[in-house]
């Protein structure tokens, strides 16, 4: 069915203009000049400093969030790659090295894709969920703006068959207690999946050391290693 010649413009006008949305459309076009978007930049709810580190706990369940100091270029773009190890029992379970770069004129992470190993018995069984940005169709989304608006819904991954989570900024001034400390005015963010009906996750972020808590998996320790 053809849309209307409105809705054709509304569509078109939130794509051109960032963080612009319509409804409840979620942005999915991020029309930035990629010669500013890179390694270079510092965005307080999400650091992408070499050997900042981020522990969560849970139970027997772990996560540990490492910034390497490796790049790859995707897309042509060069990116930061971020190691996420989550392992139960001692073992791990998931090995994924994120890819992200940052807008240095807005200081907005984009997120360009992932390779991703699953573990079992200590093996690696397969690689579901990886993706690329400009790969079989795949494009880069936003992970965090520079300047995080209540209300703001985005697209994280835009990988078709493979990952479309999506964030939205449901609060600015969330208290949150972890065993690494209490953090004043978190931003909560709501992630869901246009693929998955019943994902539905909450983080928390706080300025200066990122993400606080995922879901129920609370941050335990962080900072350089």
């Amino acid at each position: 069915m053809k849309a209307a010649p409105l809705a054709i413009a509304l569509l078109l006008l939130g794509a051109a203009t960032p963080g612009a949305q319509t409804g409840k459309d979620w942005q999915s076009a991020f029309p930035v000049d990629k010669r500013t978007l890179g390694v270079k930049g510092s965005n307080p709810y999400f650091i992408l400093t070499p050997g900042y580190q981020l522990s969560y706990k849970n139970g027997n369940d772990t996560d540990t969030v490492t910034v390497l100091n490796e790049t790859k270029l995707i897309d042509g773009v060069e990116t930061r790659a971020v190691e996420d190890r989550e392992m139960k029992n001692g073992q791990v379970i998931e090995l994924t090295r994120d890819y992200y770069a940052i807008d240095s004129a807005t200081n907005d992470v984009y997120y360009f894709g992932e390779d991703v190993d699953t573990y079992r018995n200590g093996k690696a069984i397969r690689h579901e969920g990886a993706w690329l940005s400009g790969v079989k169709s795949a494009k880069f989304g936003l992970m965090m703006p520079g300047k995080p608006k209540v209300g703001q819904r985005f697209y994280e991954e835009q990988a078709p068959g493979v990952g479309m989570d999506r964030a939205e900024i449901v609060s600015d001034s969330e208290r949150v207690s972890t065993p690494a400390g209490t953090f004043e005015k978190c931003i909560q963010t709501l992630e869901t999946s246009a693929l998955e009906k019943n994902m539905a996750d909450h983080k928390w972020y706080a300025a200066g050391v990122g993400a606080v808590k995922d879901g129920k998996m609370p941050l335990v320790k962080y900072g350089n290693k």
